[in-house]
């Protein structure tokens, strides 16, 4: 009898299916099965029994309910995309901000990376839910001098609710900032320093290289942080989408609650999110043959024009040579 014999890729390829093996069975027992069972629960009637579930088929009803009926779930739905706007736009320049500080030789930059990172580790769960409703998010001045106020009485309602939902807590969106600031600072030591010293020799001046170089090179950069963000955002203990959504998983029986609807809410934002990642991955998606348009110092105007005219007297030179 021939024994069979096992070649040393196959053995290492068996090797790391069995060591991905945990994770496969986590994957597909965790999230694979719980996905499809709420894709199925979303079109039926769930009610809980004592003898266990009892199930109804309704179709797409439970999403007419939601868009249709249900005025609740579709207003925080809104408000959280308009929320999401402002604030990923806050903390996207805010942590690029602080992460170009601290790029610059400075002493204890260790230090500060730690003060700035260390509210993510701390303040999370109910220690988070404790600074909101004590009301330690919110900037004191920002409140004694009314600036809510005259917000929502300069602008339509569309427009203050967003920015009045922002200053209300704005020290928990900076909080926010702490691993878009380490990824951009990732970014920025990649960046090698030769191209800001080329482009200071061209004339270049802070702004400029901060638009041709620094930018265009932590375009991925940017694209991380705001799919982190985004996620961070939708996902957070605070969120009241998600907090309907559990709400009405456990109102079993009465109108517009129950594992049927709140999976349909669930996948709605689901789908939802999905749809703005996208968008975002469109807006940071890098054009090819676009060039930004900057307007151009004086200094580097009259530097481009001596090479302009050392390279016609160098013509001119040749030609006389040429000539003899």
């Amino acid at each position: 009898m021939k024994k069979l014999r096992i070649g040393l890729v196959t053995r290492r390829e068996m090797k790391g299916y069995v060591f991905l093996l945990p994770w496969l069975v986590g994957f597909v027992t965790f999230f694979l099965v719980p996905l499809v069972q709420s894709v199925w629960y979303s079109w039926h009637d769930v009610k809980v029994t004592a003898t266990g579930l009892k199930m109804t088929w309704v179709g797409w009803e439970n999403y007419r309910y939601i868009f249709q009926q249900d005025t609740v779930f579709t207003e925080q739905l809104t408000n959280f995309f308009t929320d999401s706007v402002l604030r990923l736009a806050v903390i996207l320049v805010f942590s690029l901000v602080i992460a170009m500080m601290l790029n610059q030789p400075l002493k204890g930059k260790g230090v500060f990376r730690t003060l700035f990172f260390l509210p993510i580790i701390v303040v999370s769960g109910p220690v988070l839910e404790r600074l909101v409703n004590e009301g330690a998010t919110a900037v004191p001045l920002i409140e004694s001098y009314g600036v809510n106020g005259i917000v929502e009485a300069m602008l339509p309602p569309m427009l203050a609710r967003p920015l009045s939902s922002l200053f209300s807590q704005i020290i928990l969106v900076l909080w926010y900032s702490g691993v878009p600031i380490l990824i951009y600072m990732t970014g920025l030591q990649k960046i090698d320093s030769t191209l800001y010293e080329a482009s200071m020799i061209d004339g270049a001046n802070g702004w400029i290289s901060f638009w041709k170089i620094t930018l265009p090179a932590l375009r991925p950069m940017i694209l991380i942080n705001g799919v982190y963000t985004l996620v961070f955002l939708a996902t957070t203990g605070l969120n009241e989408v998600m907090a309907t959504i559990n709400d009405r998983m456990f109102r079993s029986g009465e109108p517009g609650g129950g594992y049927g609807i709140a999976s349909s809410m669930a996948w709605v934002y689901a789908l939802s999110l999905g749809l703005a990642l996208i968008v975002l991955l469109l807006i940071t998606k890098e054009r090819k043959g676009k060039q930004i348009a900057i307007q151009k110092t004086g200094e580097q105007i009259a530097i481009e024009r001596m090479h302009a005219e050392r390279a016609r007297n160098m013509k001119r030179k040749g030609g006389k040579k040429h000539g003899r």
